[in-house]
């Protein structure tokens, strides 16, 4: 009765196939690269059972901090700074600096130069039960 073959009535699900290929393709060309690696090393870890390779995670960039004191100011003063102006930080200038990162407290270190560029070197290092007690 129907003029169909069976082809007629697959090739549209066979281009939705190949539509959904094209769209997952897309997704991946436009994947950072490291997203893309971190993928494809859960989805390896994931197939090798209880072992878990855990390399993809090395490759996460980091934002490091240095804090060497804080203070405040009214809106009015900070208006009157210049060029020249010294503000005063809470620190003293022997103690030691706070180092973040991603934003939570890692160590402690004083300030050092090396071939002309600041530096800190580790005095302290925080202990994973107390990163643990400020991330809550």
């Amino acid at each position: 009765m129907s003029d169909l073959s069976q082809e007629d009535v697959d090739s549209p699900s066979s281009g939705k196939d190949q539509t959904t290929e094209e769209q997952h393709d897309d997704k991946v060309e436009n994947t950072p690269a490291e997203v893309t690696e971190a993928a494809k090393g859960a989805e390896k870890s994931e197939q090798g059972g209880g072992a878990r390779d855990l390399n993809f995670i090395l490759d996460i960039p980091l934002e490091i901090s240095v804090e060497l004191g804080r203070t405040r100011l009214l809106v009015n003063d900070l208006l009157q700074l210049g060029q020249g102006s010294v503000v005063e930080l809470t620190r003293l200038s022997d103690e030691p600096m706070d180092i973040y990162v991603n934003g939570k407290l890692f160590a402690r270190g004083e300030v050092v130069v090396v071939n002309e560029k600041f530096g800190v070197r580790l005095t302290d290092v925080v202990s994973p039960v107390e990163r643990v007690k400020t991330l809550g």
